[in-house]
């Protein structure tokens, strides 16, 4: 063997690449590669990526970094078709987003791309990522008291009950909590059953009111609701006292356009088939699958203050709904934190904002107090903390309104 010969070493074989039109417009992503996996990754086109993985090669692909910006979405169905090649093959995908719309990433996690990581990249996010595909935690159970221990019936056609508020801080969701509360204990034998659903995906506060954890198996539902039969949604739920069941708010805040009115319609039938009366707690924002919600609505519960912040909002709610001539009949306002009876002022200015906004605020709910700090820290219904709150009184007074006109109607029919 002569002096000068080399040892010659099997070059490492590639086990991630990166997919996109142009790798150059991505200069944080070729550094956080590197600096993951050395030299044991590679660079593929669109097109080229469709070749590839086709090959034997790709089979030791571990996963695929597919970078998009805006100027990529005219070319979807092309990332798309991609995006389904990894995944039939095996291959976990990322997808790295610049400015991407969320109805495309919607579209991209339905075909089974694992993660999402924003462009330009935070601090570590591509790391955590990669950490999460090669050992995927594992969802911890509910506890047994949470688990949903009713059977898919698919013989209801429950009542459907909405609630937004108008403005932060006007207590929507102690609202809708409590609403549920009181409708599923309204009797107490033979009580309706009730199904309370948090559609604010970004800052839905209902697992935390009743002390419940946040579980995956939300995002999972929501984000293929085509494949979803009524048992999975079962599953889904988490239970409260035994006799309120929940669809809490996925455990991490995601684009409220990440639902479409489709993906709304198919939960609302899955929940009316099964409860008496299905709760929905909105979020504050006005989504275009609002429209879906108030359509299906029986009541629309929308809670204001007496403030001019609520005022306007009000206002520009009702000249939306009246633009696309939706039913507005179905609104009934709430009005939070009224004046004590003794406060004549006080109720000559909720007078002038009724009449200025051409609106009925018969219902009034008086200012809790503590005593909802109390109920909301503590994880309870405002029955079971506070039973003799004034603001329990008058939820409870709704809950026999609605379940009494609910039985009359059944009976007429």
């Amino acid at each position: 063997m002569s002096s000068n010969a080399v040892a010659q070493t099997d070059p490492e074989p590639i086990v991630a690449c990166t997919i996109c039109r142009d790798i150059q417009n991505f200069d944080l992503l070729i550094e956080d590669m590197e600096s993951e996996l050395g030299e044991r990754w590679g660079d593929l086109s669109f097109e080229d990526a469709a070749l590839f993985l086709q090959q034997p090669d790709a089979d030791a692909l571990e996963f695929v970094a597919v970078a998009m910006d805006e100027d990529d979405e005219p070319d979807l169905p092309v990332i798309a078709a991609t995006v389904k090649a990894a995944v039939e093959k095996g291959v976990k995908v990322i997808v790295i987003a610049e400015e991407v719309s969320p109805m495309v990433l919607h579209r991209l996690l339905k075909l089974g791309a694992t993660e999402f990581v924003p462009y330009p990249l935070p601090q570590g996010a591509l790391h955590e990522a990669i950490e999460r595909l090669r050992t995927p935690p594992p969802e911890a159970e509910a506890p047994a008291a949470e688990r949903p221990k009713l059977q898919a019936t698919g013989d209801r056609d429950g009542v459907v009950l909405a609630v937004h508020g108008l403005s932060g801080g006007v207590g929507a969701t102690t609202f809708a909590v409590n609403l549920a509360w009181e409708l599923a204990t309204i009797e107490k034998q033979d009580a309706p059953r009730v199904c309370l659903l948090d559609f604010d995906l970004q800052f839905g506060a209902v697992a935390t009111y009743l002390d419940l954890q946040r579980r995956e198996a939300v995002f999972e539902l929501l984000s293929n609701t085509e494949a979803m039969d009524t048992d999975s949604f079962m599953q889904a739920l988490l239970t409260y006292g035994d006799k309120l069941h929940i669809l809490t708010a996925p455990a991490d805040m995601l684009p409220l356009d990440i639902v479409t009115g489709e993906d709304i319609e198919r939960v609302l039938a899955a929940a009316r088939a099964n409860f008496d009366y299905v709760v929905i707690d909105m979020p504050r924002t006005v989504v275009h699958w609002t429209e879906t919600v108030l359509n299906q609505a029986h009541v629309y519960f929308t809670l204001l203050e007496l403030d001019m912040r609520s005022a306007q909002n009000a206002l520009r709610l009702l000249r939306a709904l009246k633009s696309e001539e939706l039913p507005v009949e179905k609104l009934r306002y709430i009005l939070n934190r009224a004046p004590k009876f003794t406060d004549l002022t006080g109720k000559s200015r909720v007078k002038r904002m009724a009449e200025s906004l051409d609106i009925s605020l018969d219902v009034q709910l008086p200012d809790g107090g503590k005593q909802i700090l109390q109920a909301c820290d503590h994880g309870q219904p405002l029955a079971e903390i506070a039973k003799k709150s004034p603001v329990r009184k008058e939820i409870q007074k709704i809950a026999r309104q609605a379940h009494e006109v609910n039985r009359a109607e059944a009976k007429e029919g």
